[in-house]
């Protein structure tokens, strides 16, 4: 048991690696920012940066392209992941180590890309973070509280899929060519009890209990506690016998639940991607409470490629900074933890879309690429913080 704990520790504490195979550049650090500015997939041009404000970065992301199976024969394509963890970095952690090696484990299995192939993946990922709270519980029972989004995009051919758990959003820039305008759709669905819809679904799958949604100071929260209905992890919420002494009191129903009350099941959105698909922006909630769908398209089609999601980021920032009528030379100064009080971690992928690429990436085998992005190094001799909050904001 202790020898299990300790290398889920030392994985925490690693600083991430990001590598290509090209052994390319592996991203810049200013500051609290991290950012890769530019970068190729097997589909087009990518961009890619990172701002951390919680005093562990929560958020972890991921692109990967080239074979998305174990089989020389693909499929090809590209992956993108968002993983805006609450409660602790463990679960986004996890699911960057796992959930990839399951897309690639049930694609070469089914030998394609398909639905079925990411939800099992996502379920398999759930499984195992389960398994590891289960085995962790008897000497880090708060590893119960540590949940994560987990926001996926997997361009496969000219097929886009797009899978969700949480309230991080993928949107998509659509060329109009009569008006050569360019117009955000987002392709994602959010499970966010702010959204009456949600809140909705949840009386219904639990019509006896009255209070599995509460307003609370001014936000709707799933039992008083967390703002989304999905996730991975979240123990505490999905199995009762994680939902006692001696975890912390704050997360402690005072009645024991029958059936789990938060879900890990995706929502998936499939499409064609067409030649007037310019551009798919992949981003946390921390940049969507600053911006609308159509600001980070407009941003994004205004703007050269190199460097968009770092140029995106800092916008977010300049509206955090200007929302408390600070300037954003001052904001830079503020250290993670207090940076938390201004602003969420934010995470950005922007995956241009070459209509050439797209139509030919499964003809021939594509070179790869590995990429990580916002790693922060952890002291040796600590753990995650255990100090709780009255409740998680969720993501």
């Amino acid at each position: 048991m202790l020898a299990l704990l300790m290398n889920f520790f030392s994985a925490c504490w690693r600083r991430n690696e990001y590598s290509t195979s090209e052994g390319d550049a592996i991203g810049q650090h200013d500051g609290l920012l991290w950012y890769k500015d530019w970068g190729q997939h097997v589909n087009g041009d990518f961009s890619m940066a990172v701002v951390q404000a919680n005093s562990l970065l929560e958020d972890q992301c991921q692109i990967e392209t080239g074979s998305l199976s174990f089989l020389d024969s693909g499929p090809f394509g590209t992956f993108v992941g968002i993983y805006d963890g609450h409660g602790g970095p463990e679960t986004a952690r996890y699911i960057a180590d796992h959930l990839f090696q399951h897309i690639k484990r049930f694609s070469t299995e089914e030998q394609l890309m398909s639905v079925n192939v990411i939800r099992k993946a996502i379920q398999a990922t759930e499984e195992g973070f389960l398994s590891l709270v289960s085995k962790l519980w008897p000497l880090k029972p708060q590893i119960a509280s540590v949940g994560s989004c987990c926001l996926v995009g997997v361009v496969c051919g000219e097929t886009l899929y797009v899978a969700n758990l949480g309230d991080s959003r993928a949107v998509i820039g659509k060329l109009v060519k009569s008006t050569g305008e360019v117009l955000a759709v987002q392709l994602s669905n959010e499970h966010n009890a702010s959204i009456e819809s949600v809140r909705q679904e949840l009386q219904s799958r639990h019509p006896d209990d009255p209070q599995i949604v509460i307003l609370k100071h001014n936000v709707w929260r799933v039992k008083g506690i967390i703002q989304v209905s999905r996730s991975i992890g979240d123990a505490y919420l999905k199995r009762t016998e994680f939902n006692r002494e001696p975890l912390h009191p704050k997360f402690r129903l005072r009645e024991p639940f029958m059936k789990p009350i938060l879900s890990a099941e995706p929502t998936i959105h499939v499409q064609k991607l067409s030649p007037n698909d310019q551009f798919i922006v992949f981003a946390s909630d921390g940049l969507w409470e600053h911006f609308n769908n159509q600001d980070a398209v407009d941003i994004i089609q205004k703007h050269p490629r190199n460097g968009i999601a770092r140029r995106l980021v800092k916008s977010a920032l300049l509206e955090a900074a200007k929302k408390r009528e600070m300037r954003y030379s001052d904001l830079k100064k503020i250290e993670c933890g207090v940076r938390r009080h201004f602003h969420d971690d934010i995470t950005v992928i922007v995956l241009f879309l070459d209509s050439n690429s797209v139509s030919r990436a499964t003809a021939t085998k594509p070179p790869t690429l590995s990429l990580r992005g916002g790693g922060s190094t952890m002291p040796m001799n600590s753990l995650a913080p255990c100090t709780m909050p009255a409740e998680h904001p969720g993501s």
